[in-house]
C-alpha cells in the first residue's frame, strides 16, 4: 500500500491529462499529499506527459517551488 497514492496520482494525471487546469489542480494536491522521493519520481512522469500534450507546460512551475 505504500505506493498506492504514487499510482493513483499517475491515474489521475494520466486521466485529466486534456485539461490544462485541472492537471495543474491535481500537480499541486499530489505535491501536497506525497513523500519527498515520490515527488522526484511525479516530476519525470509529469515531464514525460507535458512533451507528449505541450499545452500542459504551464504546470511545470509548481514542480520548481
Amino acid at each position: 500500500m505504500a505506493r498506492a497514492m504514487f499510482e493513483y496520482t499517475k491515474t489521475i494525471l494520466n486521466k485529466v491529462s486534456f485539461d490544462a487546469n485541472l492537471f495543474c489542480k491535481e500537480v499541486q494536491k499530489a505535491l501536497q499529499r506525497l513523500l519527498p522521493y515520490e515527488i522526484e519520481e511525479l516530476k519525470i512522469f509529469i515531464e514525460s506527459i507535458v512533451n507528449k500534450n505541450p499545452d500542459l507546460n504551464q504546470c511545470l512551475i509548481y514542480l520548481n517551488e
